[in-house]
Order: C-alpha cells, then structure tokens, then sequence
C-alpha cells in the first residue's frame, strides 16, 4: 500500500510550537488553552497581532519553529511500522522550496522513514492532489479541510488529523497517532 502524509500539524506539532515561540518572542504567557480555542489555522490573533505582523512574525521565527518543533506522540513509531511491513511512505508538503532539503534531512535526524524520491515539497496546498493522484495513494492524512476536499474525487481513503480549526468537517479523525492502526483496520 501507498501512503501519504502532510507534516506540519500533521505528524508534528508545528502550531503548539509556534504558540510557544511567539509567548517568548512577545513576552506573553498565553495558555495551550487559548491556542486550541483557536479555530483558523493562524494563531496570531490573541497576541494581539494583525494579519501583516502575524506574517512578519511567522517569516521571523519560522526556522525556529520548523526546526525545533516535536513530532506528535507516536506519529514516528506509526509511520515506522508501517515501513516495517513493507508499505511505501510518502510526504506531502507545501513547505517552501527553501525548505525542502533540510525539512527531508529533519524527518531523516528524527527517525522517520524516508526514501528516495518520496519527499515531495514546496507546492501550494491546492497542488497537492495532483502529486497525490499522480502517485496513485491508497491513503492520505492532512490537518487541512481545503485539501482534503479537493482529494473527493480520488479513489483513496483519507484521514483528518484533529485540530481545533477542523472540527466543522468529517472525515476519519486521527486523534492519537497510537491509533492510527486501528483506525486503518476500521477502514478496511
């Protein structure tokens, strides 16, 4: 089987880390309570920061953000297992080019298993399902309603991985990355 996999919010925490990054850069103490009331994707606005210096702030911190960010519990072991067993691991990202080699080296230094030329970065998010189909994926996980709805079309199954800014959507939930398996098995 193909599998394929976005990686920010998806397999790793990038928006609780960002939280955290911008309460130290601003000098704040906001809660993980007030980021998970959050419900759209950006998080600048209980800093009190607009959309241009959320911006600024994002292009300001990204690498710290990128980079020292903590994969979800179990999404390694997850995608591990799968490999395991023989499945091919695809990633998904809309991470900018300039991004692109050592966001593969990171996934590599942290232990998920990555193969050559199944690494695929730098597309808008729109763009993705055409890599997707293009690959012809059995399965596809995402955090993000906009792609996932443009995948109705393909014949894969996909998954959502929950956040606070995707709860008006249903598709299959990925809660915990330790159960993911079962949440495969339910599928079959």
């Amino acid at each position: 089987m193909k599998f394929g996999f976005d990686i920010d919010d998806t397999l790793i925490n990038l928006r609780e880390r960002a939280f955290h990054v911008y309460n130290e850069k601003l000098n704040q103490q906001l809660t993980l309570e007030q980021l998970y009331a959050i419900k759209t994707l950006e998080i600048h606005e209980p800093f009190g920061l607009n959309h241009e210096q959320g911006r600024r702030m994002w292009e300001q911190n990204v690498d710290n953000v990128y980079y020292s960010c903590d994969p979800f519990p179990h999404a390694i072991e997850a995608l591990q297992d799968l490999a395991e067993k023989g499945h091919s691991i695809y990633y998904i990202t809309a991470r900018p080019l300039s991004h692109c080699a050592r966001t593969k080296q990171w996934l590599i230094d942290n232990h998920f298993p990555v193969q050559e030329g199944h690494f695929f970065c730098g597309m808008n998010d729109n763009e993705k399902a055409n890599i997707i189909s293009k690959l012809e994926l059995d399965y596809y996980v995402d955090d993000k309603p906009a792609v996932l709805e443009t995948l109705s079309n393909l014949s894969l199954k996909v998954f959502m991985k929950d956040q606070s800014y995707n709860q008006h959507i249903t598709f299959p939930r990925i809660t915990s990355w330790s159960e993911f398996k079962r949440l495969l098995d339910d599928q079959s």
